[in-house]
């Protein structure tokens, strides 16, 4: 009797758990279990089988992207993508976008918000072809940055890859002339990609119409565009058709935010995915190092030159100046770094981080600029006497420009704010430029006495009322250790004078503007050797002094040198070699004469 109720009961078990065949499957467990455990054994091993087929059935819960309705050539460009299942961000926003509702999403960098709504966008626009074949402007997705305009073209593209002749994109976020674009809108993209100050140009010279045709608009890195001076831009743009779904995605949701929301969304649906805007201490490690202004370029170049951070690695500092300063004193040491200026060509700037996402270079040294030309601390005083001179300096350089904000970096392993962040989202946007996906990061803050402020603004706001721990942990480094170090620090810093950081800018911009003009067309014909154009050369506007190539064995601390030792490196791949590299030997004195063994050989013959 009781094995009777026993069976009853696990049948029930199984089924719920959704096992087919119960009764076949409850005979054998029965049998296998009451045999090896007794009584108390076989209800222990009956509750673990349980709970095991609940994890599983939980696991199965989780919606994949062939459950989500989407297109066969669509499902077969993601799985070219290797994304075996979807990110949060994804999993939560693709179902109630391809519903057609209105959303505003909040979700850490690096969570997959491009692709959240690229994919509805896609699979939207291949839908509504399906009955309607005639060629519009079905999307609109604005962008605050031009190299956040072409990432955005190049996902798209990537996920177009079998439905091309379908749905077609086109970027014209870029600089050039209005009218050389008119030809790309006139065959009427699916999805147009563009800054806002650039559509509303496009619009005023009667190149885009989209009263008649947007069926639905993206507004991706929200929380920026006002802070890029697009509000007016917006403004205008909004007299779009009374029907359009709308997508806000953002990292983080302040007033500007809000005051889009009003403007663009209907009833939207709100997503905020992460409680924290950065990822958790087990992905991505945040530290400060208190240091003046010596002490900074003295740490960074032992921590670069002895191989102590490695990886690829961004450096933020607070200017452009700034930016080819540290640029020429690294090249005292012979580390080559990039440097990524908002006066250079966009075609430049978008082909540096191509190549760093592809491993040319380990270091690229930038600014986000944007958020620096409006201090949160500034009066309105201060604005209006420094506003002539504001725009006497900004002549050459492009408004749409920003580093820091949306670009994806491919495995970026370490970020280092040599200069601190003036706000906490600056703080958010150039951190989250690492540790992106699954991937583990290192953020390293340099922090000068004027800036302990802003560092206790940003730990303030990064934790929250959950924890009274720091975020942002001391970097345990003895700066005493390094102070060997110090006087070819001096002589490097002492060579980098203002005259050399002045010709240093002007001599990149020229070479620059002649790679990215003139040999345009040359690189269309002959894609291969743009690989061959490099952007970490040598400047060389300071004096270089060769004895700083190379550290010295002695002047390494001995708790690093089980770390670090270039000396025996060296020795090593010259030992690699072997025997078998006879290059620059004498011939002569390594010839044998075996004359002796021939004339014992021919005795015993």
């Amino acid at each position: 009797m009781l094995l009777f109720v026993l069976c009853q009961f696990i049948k029930r078990a199984f089924r719920s758990s959704g096992i087919k065949r119960p009764v076949r499957v409850t005979a054998v467990f029965l049998q296998y279990r009451w045999g090896r455990c007794g009584a108390a054994g076989f209800y222990v091993s009956l509750e673990s089988r349980l709970c095991s087929n609940t994890r599983v059935k939980m696991d199965e819960d989780k919606l994949h992207f062939h459950e989500m309705g989407l297109d066969d050539r669509l499902l077969k460009a993601l799985a070219d993508l290797g994304w075996s299942e979807p990110t949060l961000i994804q999993e939560k926003a693709i179902p109630l976008a391809l519903e057609g509702k209105d959303l505003l999403a909040r979700a850490r960098t690096g969570s997959g918000k491009t692709a959240a709504y690229a994919i509805p966008l896609i699979q939207r626009i291949l839908t509504s072809k399906q009955t309607v074949r005639e060629q519009a402007v079905r999307a609109l997705v604005l962008v605050p940055t031009k190299e956040l305009g072409q990432q955005v073209q190049t996902m798209i593209r990537q996920l177009t890859a079998y439905c091309s002749r379908d749905v077609r994109a086109a970027d014209i976020s870029g600089k050039a002339d209005i009218s050389a674009q008119k030809p790309i809108l006139m065959e009427k993209p699916d999805i147009v990609v563009s800054t806002p100050s650039r559509v509303q140009a496009h619009i005023n010279a009667q190149n885009l119409q989209l009263q008649s045709s947007l069926e639905m608009l993206v507004i991706d890195e929200a929380d920026l565009l006002f802070s890029f001076g697009f509000e007016a831009d917006l403004k205008s743009l909004l007299h779009l058709p009374k029907i359009y779904q709308a997508f806000l995605m953002s990292a983080t949701l302040n007033d500007d935010v809000q005051a889009l929301k009003e403007l663009v969304l209907h009833n939207p649906v709100t997503l905020k995915l992460q409680g924290s805007q950065l990822p958790d201490s087990s992905q991505l490690q945040q530290y400060s190092v208190r240091c003046e202004e010596e002490d900074k370029f003295l740490l960074v170049y032992t921590l670069l030159k002895l191989g102590l951070i490695r990886g690829k690695s961004l450096i933020f500092v607070s200017d452009v100046d700034r930016c080819y300063r540290l640029k020429l004193f690294l090249e005292q040491f012979s580390i080559p770094a990039c440097v990524l200026n908002s006066e250079l060509p966009v075609h430049s700037r978008c082909h540096i981080i191509t190549q760093f996402n592809q491993g040319f270079y380990n270091y690229i040294i930038a600014t986000d600029e944007q958020g620096l030309e409006n201090p949160t601390g500034q009066s309105q005083k201060a604005q209006e006497k420094g506003k002539k001179k504001k725009n006497a300096g900004k002549k050459g350089k492009d408004k749409e420009y920003g580093v820091s904000r949306g670009i994806d970096f491919h495995n970026v392993s370490n970020v280092i704010n040599f200069d601190f962040p003036t706000s906490v989202e600056s703080y958010i946007h150039r951190v989250g430029r690492t540790a992106r996906a699954d991937n583990s990061g290192t953020a390293l803050s340099f922090i000068s006495h004027t800036e302990i402020s802003m560092l206790t603004e940003v730990e303030n706001a990064l934790t929250g009322d959950n924890t009274h721990d720091s975020v942002l942990k001391p970097y345990g480094f003895k700066m005493e250790e390094i102070e060997g170090f110090r006087y070819r620090c001096r002589d490097a810093m002492r060579s980098v004078t203002k005259q050399a950081v002045k010709e240093a800018r002007l001599k990149e911009i020229k070479q620059e503007l002649l790679n990215s003009e003139k040999l345009k067309m040359y690189f269309e014909d002959n894609p291969r050797d743009l690989q061959l154009l490099r952007h970490d050369k040598d400047l060389h506007p300071a004096v270089i002094k060769p004895h700083l190539k190379n550290v010295p064995d002695y002047l390494i601390p001995t708790t690093l040198k089980s770390l670090v030792n270039p000396l025996k490196r060296r020795k090593k791949k010259k030992n690699k070699t072997g025997g078998k590299n006879f290059r620059g030997k004498n011939p002569l004195k390594s010839f044998r004469y075996t004359k002796k063994k021939r004339e014992k050989k021919a005795g015993k013959s």
